[in-house]
This record gives structure tokens, C-alpha cells and sequence, in this order.
């Protein structure tokens, strides 16, 4: 019988956990055995004991969970200690920031463990219902604004009141994916108005059905990859796309930055001499502050002011709705598995040819399987 485990996630900040006590019982339902570290849902307010009662395993030793794993679901990546403790053939399935993490995937190389990175799903139709990637930053977006909202030293929406009417706050969302979609959406509903830019012309309309006005700006030739996200652009069209928001960024009091470029720093976007001709007290939210960072100065894990404005870069933005959060991402797990789980077997089968996998799993049987990782690394 498979032993599925979750262990608690060792980062103070973030309260969310990778498995819920309602997973925990369908996974067993299925003919898994469940074991989870004790005080595993804790910070979103899920109790030992109703674990207990999902019919899972509490153990309060953590050795033993990553000794005993055939399938361990977490959220954040492992340490190098945590791999050599995992037995052959183990699968281990988290967020791996695989581009970065040449020695994490040497580890699971070398112990001969199967690991599955999230960041990788691809963004089909299919996989959709596994994408972590967008069900977290959905929250993200929502986060942001409320964070530069409680920074901002006015209201969003328009007031009219017996001394005079209050204009709306006016935010630019430079980003329509997911998490800017969903900032906009948010600004939308507290009264603000939105102004959004993204590189794909044809999120316009997208923009447009949130009730938000999508700045137009001629970069000549972009578009997007197959999985959706925006292509890089070149150095000319990045210095029109910073000349052409700058007056947008200048009145705008909120200005929420959500581009990244999947496995590559993330373009600056936002530089000192637009900080300075905004008003003081505006605030900025760089959504990438923790891989480089959309803003010039901002810091990761930090809010700091300069001229007058504050740029937030606190990151852990889903985590900050713990709850909804980890609702969301053992969902992801749960579809992922139930996806490729063998009912007479009860485990489960990865066919490392099949589409969805294909573009995840990283390490198999002591080889690094990912095409694009294999690559980059052996470059």
C-alpha cells in the first residue's frame, strides 16, 4: 500500500499546508495510507486531531515521515538532508524553482528520487485543475491590493460627501496573467480606477471585461508562448514599453507589478525617475521583488519607502490567505494524483512520455528527465 506523507513547511512566514484534513480522507479512500507531521495545518487552522478523524497518521517524528514516504506532497522545495533520507523510487512533489536549483536536483538525481516540480505543470486545458501556479497567484493578486490599499493614505473608491466628493484612486496593473487579472478585478470591486498593460495584445479585451482601460502601447511584434505566458521582449521594445507607461505610472496612486519571465530574472519596469514623479504617499507592489524584482530599489521581503513612496515587496502573497490557499494548492495535489493513481495497484503510475508529466517531473530513476532542465544544465 502507498504511504502518502505531508511534513510541515519549515518557513515561519507561511502558514499554508499542502494537505487538508478532507484530502487527507479521499486519498485514503482511495486505498492510500495518509501519515502527516503533527501540527501540519496549525497556522491555517486545521487541528491534529481532525486529521485524526480524516482517518491519516500523526507523527510527531519527522525523520520518520521522509524514511517511510513513498509519495511525499509538500509545498515548498527539500533540503539536501531531507532527500537522502527519501528511499529509492520515492516520489517527491513540491515547488522546486528547478531552473535555479542545480544542487536540489542533483540530490534527487543521485538518491534516485522521482520529483515533480509544480511550477512546471503546463497551463492546458487538461491540466488546468493541477495548475498550483494559477490558483496561487489568483490569491496573490487579490493580496496585493488590499496591501497597497492599507499603505495608501486615501480611499479607492469615489465619495461624495457634504464637504465635497473624493475622486477614485487611480492603479495601474502592469501584468494581465493570472495574479493581474485578478489585482484588477480586486481594484475594480473597492472602487478604484484601473488602468492595466500587458505585452500580449490580446489579453485587451480581457482587461476590458473587468471593467478596467488597457493601455495601448505599440511594441510591434510579441505575442505569447504555448503555455501562456509572455515572450521576452527585446531591449527596444522594453524601452518603448517603459516610455510609454510612464506618464500612466506618474498619476496612477497604486501601481501593482506582476511580470515575470518563467526561469529567467524579471524585467525592470519601473525605474527610479518614475519613482520620483509620483506623488508621495502612492504605493508600489512589486508582485517579483523575490526573484530580481519589476522595480528599481525594491527589496525582497521588504517594505521601504523612496521619494515619498512606498514599494512593497513583501512577497508570500497567497500566504497571507493562508486558508483559501492551502484549500487550493492540495486540491491541485489531489487532482494531480487522482490523475495518475492506479485504483488496482493503489499507486501511483507516471508515464514519463504522457503530455502533462512530460513538462513536470524533473528527476526518474537517477536521470534528469526534463527536457528544458537537462538542457540548461548540461549548457
Amino acid at each position: 500500500m502507498t504511504l502518502i506523507v505531508s511534513p510541515c513547511e519549515t518557513c515561519p512566514a507561511d502558514q499554508r499546508t499542502a494537505m487538508i484534513p478532507a484530502n487527507a480522507a479521499k486519498l485514503i479512500g482511495c486505498g492510500a495510507d495518509v501519515l502527516v507531521e503533527s501540527g501540519l495545518g496549525a497556522g491555517c487552522g486545521y487541528s491534529d486531531d481532525q486529521y485524526r478523524e480524516a482517518g491519516t497518521l500523526v507523527s510527531t517524528d519527522r525523520q520518520e515521515l521522509f524514511t517511510q514516504a513513498d509519495l511525499v506532497l509538500r509545498i515548498h522545495k527539500p533540503t539536501v538532508d531531507e532527500i537522502k533520507l527519501l528511499k529509492k523510487g520515492a516520489i517527491h512533489v513540491s515547488f522546486l524553482d528547478p531552473f535555479a536549483e542545480r544542487e536540489l536536483i542533483k540530490a534527487l538525481q543521485d538518491s534516485q528520487v522521482t520529483s515533480i516540480s509544480m511550477e512546471m505543470i503546463p497551463r492546458t486545458s487538461r491540466a488546468q485543475k493541477m495548475d498550483a501556479l494559477s490558483s496561487q497567484a489568483s490569491l496573490a493578486g487579490y493580496v496585493m491590493v488590499l496591501q497597497a490599499a492599507n499603505r495608501l493614505n486615501r480611499i479607492l473608491p469615489m465619495m461624495m460627501t457634504p464637504s465635497g466628493t473624493i475622486k477614485p484612486a487611480r492603479v495601474f496593473v502592469i501584468g494581465a496573467g493570472v495574479a493581474g487579472l485578478q489585482s484588477i478585478a480586486t481594484a475594480k470591486r473597492l472602487g478604484a480606477r484601473v488602468t492595466a498593460f500587458d505585452t500580449r495584445a490580446v489579453v485587451a479585451e480581457q482587461v476590458e471585461s473587468l471593467g478596467a482601460s488597457f493601455l495601448k502601447i505599440d511594441l510591434g511584434e510579441t505575442g505569447q508562448t504555448e503555455d501562456g505566458y509572455a515572450r521576452q521582449l527585446t531591449p527596444e521594445q522594453l524601452a518603448r514599453q517603459l516610455q510609454g507607461q510612464a506618464d500612466e505610472i506618474a498619476r496612477s496612486d497604486i501601481v501593482i507589478t506582476t511580470a515575470q519571465i518563467f526561469g529567467r530574472k524579471p524585467p525592470l519596469l519601473v525605474t527610479r525617475d518614475m519613482i520620483r514623479r509620483m506623488s508621495p504617499g502612492s504605493v508600489i507592489v512589486d508582485m517579483a521583488a523575490q526573484t530580481g524584482g519589476n522595480v528599481e530599489g525594491s527589496v525582497a521581503g521588504k517594505t521601504i519607502e523612496t521619494d515619498g513612496v512606498s514599494i512593497i515587496g513583501s512577497g508570500n502573497w497567497s500566504g497571507r490567505v493562508c486558508r483559501d490557499a492551502s484549500d487550493m494548492y492540495s486540491n491541485n495535489l489531489l487532482n494531480l494524483v487522482n490523475e495518475y493513481w492506479d485504483k488496482e495497484q493503489q499507486t501511483l503510475q507516471l508515464a514519463l512520455d504522457e503530455d502533462i508529466l512530460s513538462g513536470c517531473v524533473i528527476t526518474h530513476a537517477g536521470e534528469i528527465v526534463n527536457e528544458t532542465i537537462r538542457k540548461l544544465y548540461d549548457a
